[in-house]
């Protein structure tokens, strides 16, 4: 898939967002109430963590999950479930798939990094059934409520400049539901939901914050020692550390669900 951003470590991917995809996937799949025994297609499905999740809660006939990064796809194929679904690198804007072939189109946590979204939605429509389910999720960037938002505030607070993050002004419920009208897409729902991740101590905080792939690390990288122990502590302030050292916050998703046109 073309993005304004690319994933191309899947381990450090896992590290950074694993726990916090799996927290928000289990949620989103609930309340999106797909069907049993339907072909799914996994839109910028990364490392195939919403994939398994896919398989472990919903009884699928089969999944094929699509994602621009190569590494990302590999690290998808390497894992048991590389067994069970079929992993292609591909564009969502341009999806190499038939006209009306799955009953469930989802993209989880992906929409806002792809640079034409209109186009992404317009094809998940072309591919889904008449009536199909088309299901999006995505981080709350504009509200400033990602997993990031304690390093970000962070940031802020010392006077550093904070690397943008693609799609935010895409992220609000009120403009995913444009975008969702403007695809033609039927009874669009709409929801906000929350999800606790906890972290041992701050050290596995930090580590899972600063994948060496990321704009913000690099821009953490550039500091000086005495910026970089500021910065710490400023983030330190933005999150409540408990007596055993653990650290828990919540993050915040936006999340619809449509019918393609019957």
């Amino acid at each position: 898939m073309a993005m304004a951003h690319r994933f191309d470590d899947g381990a450090a991917y896992e590290q950074f967002m694993g726990r916090w995809s799996r927290a928000l996937g289990q949620a989103f799949l609930a309340w999106a109430e797909p069907p049993t025994g339907a072909r799914w297609l996994d839109v910028g499905c990364g490392t195939g963590i919403f994939t398994e999740l896919i398989f472990d809660t919903c009884s699928p006939a089969a999944v094929v999950g699509i994602d621009c990064s190569q590494a990302q796809i590999e690290h998808a194929r390497r894992r048991a479930l590389g067994l069970r679904a079929e992993f292609r690198v591909a564009d969502a804007q341009a999806l190499p798939l038939l006209d009306a072939t799955f009953d469930v189109a989802a993209s989880a946590l992906a929409i806002n990094f792809i640079p034409d979204r209109p186009r992404a939605l317009s094809e998940m429509r072309r591919v889904a059934r008449p009536g199909g389910l088309i299901a999006v999720s995505v981080w709350d960037f504009a509200a400033e409520v990602s997993p990031s938002w304690p390093l970000r505030r962070g940031m802020r607070r010392i006077g550093a400049d904070v690397p943008p993050i693609a799609g935010t002004h895409d992220s609000t419920l009120d403009a995913l539901a444009s975008l969702f009208d403007r695809a033609g897409l039927e009874g669009v729902a709409t929801t906000s939901i929350d999800v606790k991740v906890a972290f041992a101590d701050f050290d596995d905080f930090w580590r899972a914050q600063t994948p060496h792939y990321a704009p913000t690390t690099k821009a953490i990288a550039a500091m000086t020692r005495t910026e970089r122990a500021a910065l710490i502590e400023a983030v330190r302030t933005e999150i409540a550390v408990r007596a055993d050292g653990r650290i828990e916050y919540s993050a915040r998703a936006n999340a619809l669900r449509a019918r393609s046109p019957a």
